[in-house]
């Protein structure tokens, strides 16, 4: 005999943590469409423009974060919205330079990213145990993947910048499981700032496999 009230709460949160994932999923896809938008407002955006909107979508982000905080959600959303735009202006000349000379990388990139994220997000959102543990990690390991990178720029390795995508993806992929895995049992309030955390993610999974698709060009 089961105990009233037991019955139907397995059920219920099961109920609640998949609207929860087709919002945050849903924000993800509209932050990327605002990202392609950004691609072709700024695809003859060259030199050191490109820093610009990059700095715009790092405040937006601080913003974001803080309003979400304060449960100023609409003005979040904007934000969200804003460093999606801002992010894919100051990608744009490149995204223009691969389409240009090799059109197959950019659908190539857009393929495998969805492949990539939507295997490891699967598999994270299917593990029962709280992996945010994971996270110091994980944000160490990206801390290590900036300082092989600004390595690569200024000394010369045979393969250094396709070894810094693959490397790239290994921590990326791992945010995207732990970014999933958190989504499990993830709250309304968390819904805008994992949104842009998995978005994040996405976005630069996209730029090491445009990376590796390209040939090693960055």
């Amino acid at each position: 005999m089961s105990t009233p009230g037991l019955a139907y709460s397995e059920p219920a949160s099961r109920e609640r943590s998949l609207a929860i994932f087709g919002q945050v999923m849903g924000l993800v896809a509209i932050t990327c469409g605002f990202a392609a938008a950004g691609a072709y407002i700024g695809r003859d955006l060259a030199g050191l423009w490109f820093l610009l909107p990059w700095i715009g979508a790092i405040g937006c982000l601080i913003g974001l974060n803080v309003a979400n905080s304060k449960g100023l959600h609409q003005l979040a959303l904007v934000l969200l919205f804003a460093v999606g735009l801002l992010l894919g202006i100051s990608i744009g000349y490149t995204v223009k330079y691969y389409a240009v000379t090799d059109s197959t990388a950019v659908y190539q990139a857009v393929a495998a990213t969805a492949l990539f994220v939507g295997a490891l997000g699967a598999g994270g959102y299917a593990i029962r145990k709280d992996l945010s543990f994971l996270y110091r990690f994980a944000f160490f390991a990206l801390l290590g993947l900036i300082v092989v990178g600004i390595i690569t720029l200024f000394v010369s390795m045979p393969g250094g910048s396709m070894v810094y995508a693959f490397l790239g993806l290994l921590v990326f992929g791992l945010f995207v499981v732990i970014d999933f895995n958190r989504l499990r049992r993830a709250g309304q309030q968390e819904v805008i700032p994992l949104a842009a955390g998995i978005f994040l993610t996405v976005f630069n999974i996209f730029l090491f496999f445009l990376q590796i698709f390209g040939g090693g060009n960055r």
